[in-house]
């Protein structure tokens, strides 16, 4: 069973593998709230997942240490693993879904893992870890629905209420659940008045649906830039300590998670991957009902592959109007980029390309198509700007 002296244990044990991560303040993030950040994206894999493994490894008898361990993962379980296995000596085999960002892949081989990689997601993935373990022996290290695994991520509660003794919210992450289980524990056998806040992404809402339902639902498919919260079905334990311990669960968009993955990167030099950034999406997108509130977001990762992470970014400065698409039908004479881009400039706007094409059947013969990205501050700095082309003449598409 999960206790408060467990989690304590597990504390004490994960001392001399983690460190405790700092809490910062991130007001900028949101106006109205007083927000602060937990920092388990700067943790020694670059994830809170090695807390869990770590505390479950160490609790293991001698002859599950000596038949090795296997786990299943997105990614970051796998380098928690990896580490406290190869930390106390022990031959370790992960099996990841292919799909995995191959970061993640490359830093869980050096952290001294063989690795198998599974067609598909995590919940391939597991089912294939199931298979290996019966047929060798192997001692399974199940990510989320462990106990044991729990209390370790628990400990982030304890740090949470130690660096923030009077929070009003936690806002965590959920995939499979084992992360907010513990926090969600910890911190309502503390400080029960303390809300404790769900977040899934759009694209994979089983935590959310079941507790919804009151039962545990498997989704027929998961689809989601957080890969490392891309899980089909919640844990057993899990499905029940948030059942009983969260006071909310909601989700956000892929677009959302991309926005709060740049608003990190630019005002507090932290990269988070998108699982990593659903708390302070959330909480940035009105989500949650912690207006005039102290909140501490849980950043619970920052192992995003950079090749994703351009992209990411792209799409964030679309979604925060920091960027725009703009598609001007002309007649094709000179002069006339010349007057589009002068009128941009004026309100401001700053062209960085522009795509031009002949127009289609049924305009003008001698029409054409200016296609314009701009640089823009927000919303209401777009909207300025195409009414101003609107103003001088200019046909918008």
């Amino acid at each position: 069973m999960l206790t408060l002296d467990k989690v304590y244990h597990a504390a004490f044990v994960l001392k001399e593998a983690i460190r405790a991560t700092d809490m910062i303040p991130a007001r900028n993030l949101k106006s109205g709230v007083d927000l602060f950040l937990k920092t388990e994206n700067l943790q020694v894999t670059g994830s809170f997942k090695v807390r869990g493994a770590y505390y479950k490894i160490s609790q293991l008898s001698d002859e599950e240490k000596k038949r090795g361990v296997i786990a299943c993962s997105a990614g970051n379980h796998a380098q928690g693993v990896a580490l406290a296995a190869t930390h106390n000596g022990i031959k370790s085999l992960i099996c990841l879904p292919d799909v995995a960002p191959i970061s993640k892949v490359e830093a869980t081989k050096r952290l001294g893992a063989e690795i198998c990689l599974v067609k598909g997601v995590y919940d391939d993935a597991y089912n294939r870890a199931l298979e290996l373990k019966d047929k060798y022996g192997y001692t399974f290290i199940h990510p989320f629905d462990d106990d044991d695994a729990i209390a370790g991520q628990g400990t982030i509660g304890l740090e949470i209420l130690d660096q923030l003794p009077d929070v009003d919210a936690v806002v965590v992450p959920i995939g499979g659940g084992g992360l907010i289980s513990g926090v969600a524990f910890a911190i309502k056998q503390l400080r029960p008045k303390c809300k404790v806040y769900g977040v899934q992404a759009c694209g994979a809402p089983s935590m959310l649906k079941s507790v919804r339902d009151r039962k545990i639902e498997c989704l027929d498919s998961v689809s989601t830039i957080a890969d490392g919260i891309a899980v089909k079905e919640p844990g057993v334990h899990t499905f029940d300590y948030c059942s009983k311990y969260v006071d909310e669960i909601v989700s956000v968009t892929d677009d959302e998670i991309s926005a709060a993955i740049l608003a990190l990167i630019e005002q507090h030099k932290l990269v988070a991957e998108g699982a990593g950034a659903v708390s302070v999406a959330a909480v940035m997108f009105d989500k949650l009902p912690v207006n005039g509130k102290k909140v501490c977001c849980l950043l619970s990762g920052g192992n995003i592959d950079v090749n994703i992470l351009s992209r990411v970014i792209e799409r964030g400065l679309l979604m925060s109007g920091r960027s725009a698409l703009i598609t001007v039908e002309l007649l094709d004479k000179p002069g006339q980029l010349r007057d589009v881009s002068s009128t941009i400039a004026k309100q401001g706007g700053n062209v960085v390309s522009v795509h031009y094409e002949r127009a289609n059947e049924g305009s003008d013969i001698n029409g054409c198509f200016l296609r314009i990205q701009i640089e823009t501050r927000n919303h209401e700095h777009i909207a300025k700007i195409r009414k101003a082309l609107a103003d001088e003449g200019f046909k918008l598409v």
